[in-house]
Parts: structure tokens; sequence; C-alpha cells
């Protein structure tokens, strides 16, 4: 289970690249409560696929398509965001950071995220026994937690480097490529 909500985790996707930027552009503490939020947007969403929520999306396929247009839409909303950032970094920055709310969000609309759900829970749940799900769910939420951290965290260790507007604009804007490529790539799948 461990190993699993490890891969799954710390791997590069839409969620971890947002982790990174937040950490680069704001310091680890508001990226931390962004992590907070993309790890308990997560879990819930594991738990409740572990106790059916995956028969309401088979029974009604076309929330399923709606989910992913969410997230795509969102995800490019994220890129957007960075793509314009002015590069002011720290307490003179205009911007905000991504929050809580935001972190929650994108998990529930990362395809990512419903797919590790998806996968986890059927290899490691697939009985739906719910002792099975809260277990698989605590062991992710830890796993979870930590990976993301470390990309909050490498983040804020790239600060140093980002002492420069155009630095930050830089970083933004390869950011916000790599988003848009997330969502293509999600369209095209």
């Amino acid at each position: 289970m461990s190993a699993f909500a490890l891969a799954a985790s710390i791997s590069p996707g839409p969620v971890n690249l947002v982790t990174l930027s937040t950490g680069a552009q704001f310091g680890l503490r508001p990226a931390m409560r962004y992590v907070t939020g993309a790890t308990v947007g997560f879990t819930l969403l594991l738990v409740l696929l572990g106790l059916g929520l995956y028969e309401l999306l088979e029974f009604w396929p076309f929330l399923t398509s709606a989910l992913r247009m969410g997230g795509v839409a969102f995800i490019l909303y994220m890129a957007w965001r960075l793509a314009v950032d002015d590069g002011a970094l720290g307490n003179a920055k205009t911007g905000t950071a991504p929050t809580f709310f935001h972190g929650a969000t994108m998990q529930w609309l990362n395809p990512k995220a419903w797919l590790a759900s998806v996968a986890g829970m059927g290899a490691f749940a697939a009985n739906s026994e719910p002792w099975r799900v809260w277990q698989f769910t605590g062991v992710y939420f830890v796993v979870c937690l930590g990976s993301m951290a470390c990309w909050a965290y490498a983040g804020s260790f790239m600060r140093g480097y980002l002492d420069h507007p155009a630095r930050v604009r830089l970083f933004n804007r390869v950011m916000a490529a790599l988003l848009t490529g997330c969502a293509i790539y999600l369209l095209l799948s």
C-alpha cells in the first residue's frame, strides 16, 4: 500500500507542479496550506470511491466526462494564473497563494487523482470491506502529505535562485507550460 501510494503521490502531475510553484513563490508555510487541502481532498475522494462512488460514476458516465472537462478547465486556470504572474516574491507580492480550497478542488478535478484512487482501491480494497478502505486511506493520507511536502520544500528551496522577478516570471511560465501540456494530454487521451 505504501509503495503504491508513494509512486502515485510523488510522481509529477498538475497538483505537484502547482505545489512546487507555490513553494517557490510564496514559501513553505503557504505551500503547506495548499498541500494540506490537496491531501484532504484526495483522501476524501479515495474513501468515497472505496465506499461506492465508483458505481455511481459507472451508472452515469456523463459525470466522468464532466469531471474530466472540469479538471482540464481548472488546470488551465491554474496555468493562466502562473503565466500572468508579475514575478514579485514574498510579502510585496500582489497575488495570493493557492489555498486549502484550491488544493482540495484541484484533486477532485485531477484525472491523475481519479486514476490513482480507482487503481489503488481496486488493488487494495476490491472487496469493499470498510476497514480495508479506511486502512488504505490512512496510509495514503500520510504518504501523500509527505510526498507533496517534498515538492513544496523543493519549491521553497528554489526561492534563493528566484531572487529576481524576471527569473520568477520565467519559472512561472515554464510551470504554466507544463500544466498546459498536462491539460492537452488529458484532452487527447
